[in-house]
């Protein structure tokens, strides 16, 4: 059960058929262009990714789906390399081949949902990760054989080897059946290193809650959903709008922001394309320096050092 607190941070209680009817005919009657293709690398750089164990850096698979390596940990967020989710083929391939990854340390789980939650993938990662996971989630875990295995409150942190991960909550919900939805917890991590401080913030609606973490952290980089978005009146709280997620930057006084789950799935109507215009418009309209929000291609690596700067591997 969900406590005072924690229910200020829920989205959706339960899902009315009426408004997913009405979201259905308007898709049906409001054809988009899916012709977009989000750019990717022309080669992974895949024998810095293996030797590496001395700089930090990012890597985008697509989706939520990341490859970090901090402190000499490698560290992967919702792994997903999922070809399909749902009736719906992904968009895009994955950018990164989980065959050519190094041996995983830490697997971090937002949250249930499918497109953030896929245990098939995880099952394929290399080695024997811990995995951190919301409140509520342990017993899925134990149950597919995924151990040790760590489930953490909001708020709470876990330190592994100089580096401490602490759970956040957002403006969310999740469900995997019809019987569970909110019985676990959803949010984001914060990955705290002596050079760098990176937060994938999962999937959030607009919520205040983020200048408050903007005040006990001092973000570097953050990894920030724009899509799924559209329909605005039925997807509204549960994802920003990519103007919202620029807002969430702001409030956190981040330095990099990293653009994120707009590329592969199609859960909502907004197309990759309409997601990037939008982000880029309202980065003119707030008069941000462009150079603080690096789209990351398909597969991409960007070194990350203590003064932020961007190297190529």
């Amino acid at each position: 059960m969900l406590n005072d607190r924690q229910k200020e941070f829920v989205a959706v209680e339960k899902m009315v058929f009426r408004d997913l009817l009405k979201w259905r005919w308007e898709r049906f009657n409001n054809k988009k262009d899916l012709s977009f293709s989000v750019p990717r690398v022309a080669e992974v750089k895949y024998d810095f990714l293996l030797k590496n164990r001395q700089v930090n850096s990012i890597s985008w698979n697509g989706h939520a789906t990341f490859f970090l390596q901090v402190n000499g940990l490698n560290i992967v967020t919702d792994p997903v390399w999922a070809k399909r989710m749902g009736g719906e083929r992904r968009l895009s391939d994955p950018g990164l081949s989980i065959d050519k990854l190094p041996e995983i340390d830490i697997v971090l789980i937002s949250h249930s949902h499918y497109d953030h939650l896929h245990f098939r993938s995880i099952q394929q990662l290399k080695g024997n990760p811990i995995y951190l996971v919301p409140k509520g989630l342990k017993k899925k875990f134990e149950k597919k054989g995924l151990l040790p295995v760590k489930e953490l409150d909001w708020w709470e942190s876990y330190e592994h080897e100089g580096v401490i991960l602490t759970f956040l909550p957002s403006l969310h919900w999740t469900r995997r059946t019809l019987l569970d939805t909110n019985k676990s917890l959803w949010g984001g991590w914060m990955m705290e290193s002596v050079e760098t401080t990176i937060y994938f913030v999962g999937d959030t609606g607009y919520h205040p809650i983020f200048k408050e973490i903007g005040t006990k952290y001092n973000v570097d980089y953050v990894l920030m959903p724009i899509g799924a978005y559209e329909p605005e009146w039925f997807m509204r709280n549960q994802h920003v709008t990519p103007e919202e997620a620029i807002d969430i930057f702001i409030d956190l006084q981040a330095k990099v922001f990293i653009p994120m789950h707009y590329d592969a799935f199609r859960l909502a109507d907004d197309t990759p394309r309409e997601a990037l215009n939008r982000l880029q418009a309202y980065m003119d309209e707030c008069k941000l320096d462009h150079r603080t929000c690096n789209i990351l291609k398909l597969g991409e690596t960007i070194i990350l050092t203590k003064k932020d700067d961007k190297l190529e591997p």
